[in-house]
C-alpha cells in the first residue's frame, strides 16, 4: 500500500475526490486507482475561517508502487504495511471457567477475548442491562429518583456509555485497531476507524453494548447482571471463590476484576480484606457550559454549518497544579452522574450527531495524594464523597446541582439565574456561589486559569458560561497494585481497567483488559 498524507480539501467537498486527488499526486491516471482506505481525518483551523479537512489515505495502485513513488516525486508518500493485532485463540481447558466482573469496556473485551478464545467466561455485572439501565436513568434525570443499583456508572457497558462516547486516546497500542473494528462490526459508524476524534454517541453506544454482549453468550459465555461481588475468597494467598450479592458462594479459580471507578464499596471491602492498593492521582473540578455556537465561531472563525460541531482541549499550568478540559462534549449535555444516595455528581454526555445547543466539557484541577485530607489509601474517595454531599446541600438536597455564571464566579457573588447560556443539568439546578461548595484548592486553582484559557479559547471565561459541579468521577482515586503478569497480591485476580487504576477512557479500559485477558490466558499455559 501507498500511504499519502495530508491531503487538504474544503469542508464543502465530498469524498469521492479522494481517488482523483490521490492520482493527481502520485502523478498517475485515476484507472491505476484500485482501491482507496481513509486512514485518519481532521480538521485544520489554523487559517481561520479558511477551514480544511485533512486526510491521510492508503491506496492500492496498479503498477510497481516503488516506481511510482519514485516518479511522482512527492515528499508526503511512502509505503506502508499494516500489522494487525491477532487475539489468542484456543486457550488451554480450565477445570472452571474464568469470571469477569463488570462489564464496562475493560469487561467487555476481556470477556470477548475469553470467549473467542474458547473459554466461556461467566460475567457478573452489579448493574442491569443496558435498555433497563436507559430506563432508571432517564427516570432519574426526569424525576430526580435514584436507582443505586442501576444508573450512569453500573450497568451494562459501564460509565463511559452515558457520556460522548469518545475513543481518542493517548495510548499507542497494536490493539486499539481491533478494538475499534469491533465496535464498528457490532454497530458503530465507520467513521470512528479514521476519523482524528473518534466519537460513537450514547444513543448508539447502547446498542454497541448489547450486541457485544449477544455475542459472548454466542460464544458460550453467560452474563448476569444485578450481580455484585461482595466478597472475595482464598486459600493459601491463591483466588477461591466469588461472594455474590452477600448470599451466593461461587467457586473461581480467574478472575478479571473490572469494577468501575466508581465502584465505591467494593473498593472499600478490597481494603478492609487487605489486598494492596494506593491512594493515585486523579482530578476534581466542575462542568463547564457555553453555547455550541460561541465554540465553533471561536474555533473555525464562523458558525458554519458544513462543518462538525467544534470541540477542544485547553490546558494551563499553574504553579502547583494544571487545569484542563476533559471529557469535552460538542452539541451536548451535562448529566446527574450520581450512584450514591445523598450525593451529586455531574458528567457530560452527548448523542451521535451531536445536535443539542450546547457545548460542555469537564473544567479539572490536576490532585496528588499529598493534597487530599489524609494518607489513608482511600482518602481520595472519601474526599470526592465529601464534595458530592456538600453538593447535594447545595442543590436543595434532591439531586439538583449546584450551579454559578462564571462571570460570578470570578467576581466571587452568588448567581441568581441564567444568562444566556440555558443549563442542560437534569433535574435542574441551584444558583449559588461554588466558593460554598467545592474546596479552595480547587476554586482558587480554576479563578486562576479561566482568564487564561480564554485566551486560548475566545468567550471560555465569557460572564453567561455556566459552571456546574461537581465533576469528580474523571478516573479511579485507587491503584489496586499488580504485578508483571496483571495479577495482584491474591494469585489468579487481575485488576483490570479504570476501577485498578490502569486505564483513563473508554479505549485505554478496552486495551487493559484486554491485556488481562491475555495474562489470564498465559497464566493458564504456567499453569500445565
Amino acid at each position: 500500500m501507498i500511504r499519502i498524507r495530508e491531503i487538504a480539501l474544503p469542508p464543502e467537498h465530498s469524498e469521492h475526490q479522494l481517488p482523483f486527488e490521490a492520482a493527481r499526486l502520485l502523478k498517475i491516471q485515476n484507472s491505476k486507482i484500485l482501491k482507496l482506505t481513509i486512514v485518519r481525518r481532521s480538521i485544520d483551523a489554523r487559517k481561520k475561517p479558511d477551514v480544511k479537512i485533512v486526510y491521510t489515505v492508503d491506496v492500492a495502485v496498479s503498477g510497481n508502487e516503488k516506481r511510482i513513488l519514485k516518479q511522482s516525486g512527492f515528499k508526503r508518500a511512502s509505503l506502508v504495511e499494516n500489522t494487525y493485532y491477532k487475539p489468542p485463540k484456543n486457550a488451554p481447558a480450565m477445570a472452571d471457567r474464568p469470571v469477569v466482573v463488570g462489564f464496562g469496556p475493560a469487561g467487555i473485551f476481556a470477556a470477548l477475548i475469553l470467549a473467542q478464545a474458547g473459554l466461556a467466561p461467566l460475567v457478573l455485572e452489579r448493574g442491569e442491562d443496558a435498555q433497563a439501565r436507559h430506563d432508571k436513568v432517564e427516570r432519574f434525570f426526569a424525576t430526580g429518583q435514584l436507582d443505586t443499583k442501576s444508573n450512569v456508572q453500573f450497568g451494562e457497558g459501564g460509565a463511559g456509555t452515558f457520556s460522548d462516547g469518545k475513543l481518542n486516546t493517548g495510548v499507542n497500542n497494536p490493539r486499539i485497531h481491533w478494538v475499534l473494528d469491533q465496535l464498528v462490526r457490532f454497530g458503530a459508524g465507520e467513521d470512528i476507524l479514521y476519523d482524528a476524534k473518534p466519537h460513537v454517541g450514547t444513543d448508539v453506544l447502547l446498542d454497541v453494548v448489547q450486541n457485544l454482549r449477544k455475542k459472548v453468550i454466542e460464544l458460550g459465555g453467560e452474563v448476569r447482571f444485578l450481580s455484585q461481588v461482595t466478597a472475595i475468597r482464598q486459600e493459601n494467598g491463591r483466588l477461591t471463590g466469588l461472594q455474590i450479592n452477600g448470599t451466593e458462594e461461587l467457586a473461581c479459580s480467574k478472575c478479571i476484576f473490572a469494577i468501575g471507578h466508581s465502584a465505591r464499596d467494593t473498593f472499600q471491602m478490597l481494603y478492609d480484606m487487605g489486598l494492596p492498593m494506593e491512594a493515585k492521582p486523579f482530578a476534581m473540578g466542575v462542568r463547564i457550559e457555553h453555547s455550541q455556537a460561541l465554540v465553533n465561531t471561536a474555533q473555525y472563525g464562523s458558525d458554519n454549518p458544513i462543518l462538525p460541531p467544534a470541540d477542544y482541549k485547553l490546558v494551563k499550568h499553574l504553579e502547583n497544579e494544571t487545569v484542563y478540559t476533559f471529557c469535552m462534549c460538542p452539541g451536548g449535555y451535562v448529566v446527574a452522574a450520581a450512584s450514591e444516595e445523598g450525593r451529586v455528581v455531574t458528567n457530560g454526555m452527548s448523542y451521535c450527531d451531536r445536535s443539542g445547543d450546547n457545548a460542555n466539557a469537564a473544567l479539572l484541577v490536576s490532585l496528588n495524594p499529598k493534597d487530599f485530607p489524609s494518607e489513608h489509601p482511600l482518602a481520595g474517595m472519601y474526599w470526592q464523597r465529601e464534595i458530592e454531599e456538600a453538593a447535594f446541600r447545595a442543590g436543595g438536597s434532591n439531586y439538583r446541582a449546584p450551579a454559578q455564571l462564571v462571570g460570578d464566579f470570578l467576581a466571587g457573588r452568588a448567581s441568581s439565574g441564567p444568562g444566556s447560556v440555558e443549563p442542560t443539568y437534569r433535574p435542574g439546578v441551584t444558583w449559588c456561589d461554588l466558593h460554598d461548595v467545592l474546596p479552595e484548592k480547587i476554586t482558587t486553582a480554576l479563578k486562576t486559569a479561566l482568564p487564561a484559557l480564554d485566551v486560548s479559547l475566545a468567550g471560555f471565561a465569557g460572564h453567561d458560561a455556566v459552571l456546574t459541579a461537581p465533576e469528580t468521577r474523571s478516573s479511579s482515586p485507587v491503584k489496586i497494585l499488580r504485578d508483571e503478569n496483571k495479577t495482584c497480591a491474591i494469585a489468579g485476580l487481575f485488576p483490570a481497567g479504570e476501577g485498578a487504576g490502569y486505564a483513563g477512557g473508554i479505549m485505554s479500559a478496552a486495551v487493559d483488559g484486554i491485556v488481562c485477558a491475555e495474562a489470564l490466558i498465559n497464566s493458564l499455559e504456567a499453569d500445565k
